[in-house]
């Protein structure tokens, strides 16, 4: 598969759990945590999905769109891992994590933080959607919407 393809493959997938997940979410209590702005499509997208609700996003550095930056308020730049365990016990609605580099390497330092973090974020019958597989006792992996593959993105809810 070309890298374009994984790529397209990847965005599909968010779109359609974001998506399928939106509804449940905006009957849960609490914020949402963005882990990794990036360019800021998704959290554009959280937030029409979720108007009205707040959303904190957290990266090493700003690159988003203008139209697609959040406020002061809701932005947390450096080191997500640090940064965000500041915020830890925020008991937030819903996790959504796209970190991943495709280096598996990489990958697996995150991994040595990133599953353990997310439960701590959320609150109990909260939701998390990560592109990273979250291993950890208080994440229950739900089942996906048809239209994605296993293994290309992930989803829990924390007991």
């Amino acid at each position: 598969m070309s890298r374009l393809d994984s790529f397209i493959r990847r965005i599909t997938a968010q779109r359609d759990i974001l998506d399928h997940i939106s509804a449940e979410v905006a009957q849960i209590d609490g914020a949402v945590v963005e882990l990794g702005l990036g360019n800021g499509r998704t959290y554009d997208h959280l937030r029409e999905r979720l108007p009205g609700r707040r959303i904190i996003a957290f990266d090493r550095a700003l690159a988003a769109h203008r139209k697609s930056t959040p406020g002061p308020e809701d932005l947390v730049l450096g080191e997500i891992r640090e940064t965000a365990a500041a915020m830890v016990g925020m008991r937030a609605a819903l996790v959504h994590a796209d970190i991943g580099t495709g280096y598996a390497e990489k990958d697996a330092m995150t991994l040595t933080w990133l599953p353990g973090l997310t439960a701590q974020l959320l609150r109990s019958g909260g939701i998390a959607a990560s592109g990273l597989p979250l291993d950890h006792p208080e994440l229950v992996p739900l089942v996906l919407p048809a239209s994605v593959t296993e293994d290309r993105y992930f989803l829990y809810r924390r007991k």
